[in-house]
């Protein structure tokens, strides 16, 4: 695992302290990996590859990222498995989602837990860099907005 991100909580700051997303990727097949990360560092955001859901929910002692695309079909922990793994520890991440076996009753299930998208390989590289960021940003205002009414909880 690289150390470019460098934070715990998941960004990464460049040289001039601007924040940028720091996307985490599981995918099986290395080339998808490898692409996945080609693009997304392209648009500007951090990433960063695991091989598998146990390599992945291990890496989250060290690290949080601000969103995670996961893929559905994996040998060991699918997709889904992630996904489930994260609400019942408590860990509010947006994931999406991806596979190239698409099937509606997943597809619904995987929405109604909470992913924040679910994409159809092969995947458009503007679309899956769209909704990282719109999720991200979703993830943030939620985020900010319980920190709001929690502060006015206090007084």
């Amino acid at each position: 695992m690289s150390t470019t991100h460098g934070v715990a909580a998941g960004a990464y700051f460049d040289g001039m302290e601007n924040r940028r997303s720091f996307v985490a990727v599981v995918d099986d097949e290395e080339s998808v990996r490898k692409a996945l990360l080609r693009l997304l560092r392209a648009a500007n955001l951090d990433a960063e590859a695991f091989a598998s859901g146990e390599a992945f929910l291990n890496s989250l002692e060290k690290f949080r990222p601000d969103c995670v695309v996961l893929d559905l079909q994996m040998p060991g922990l699918t997709g889904r498995d992630v996904q489930r793994r994260l609400i019942s520890m408590q860990i509010p991440l947006p994931v999406i989602l991806i596979t190239a076996h698409d099937d509606i009753v997943t597809q619904q299930q995987s929405l109604s837990d909470g992913a924040a998208n679910y994409l159809r390989k092969p995947l458009r590289g503007d679309v899956l860099v769209r909704s990282i960021n719109d999720s991200i940003a979703r993830a943030s205002a939620a985020a900010a907005n319980v920190a709001a009414a929690s502060g006015a909880l206090r007084t």
